[in-house]
């Protein structure tokens, strides 16, 4: 059963740094395009970040040149560096995979303060 499982969330002052981590079962990692989405209370669930299986990496406009989605393959952990950060990246966060059907994890709270 694929399984995802996110860390690394909690309270920052603006301008701080968080790293959250994706810990991922259940199907070929090597192969998937991993994901990261945010959820703010009231607003839809937005994507931040993705890595290919090559490694290529794509932002949403608000993040970028802030954060760093990476993989690492010989642990099937996806994660996100978040640098600068700002009181409107407060949200949960969410690994995501398509394996053929969608995952998600539980989510991990990231609160920016100012």
């Amino acid at each position: 059963q694929v399984q995802l499982v996110e860390s690394g969330g909690g309270l920052v002052q603006a301008g701080g740094s968080l790293r959250l981590a994706c810990a991922t079962s259940g199907f070929i990692f090597d192969i998937y395009q991993m994901n990261w989405y945010r959820q703010a209370p009231g607003k839809q669930r937005e994507l931040v970040a993705t890595v290919t299986m090559s490694g290529r990496t794509s932002y949403a406009g608000s993040v970028k040149g802030r954060f760093a989605i990476s993989r690492d393959n010989a642990e099937n952990k996806v994660f996100l560096q978040m640098d600068s950060l700002k009181p409107e990246d407060t949200g949960v966060y969410y690994c995501n995979v398509d394996v053929g059907r969608v995952y998600w994890g539980q989510g991990t709270q990231v609160t920016v303060s100012s």
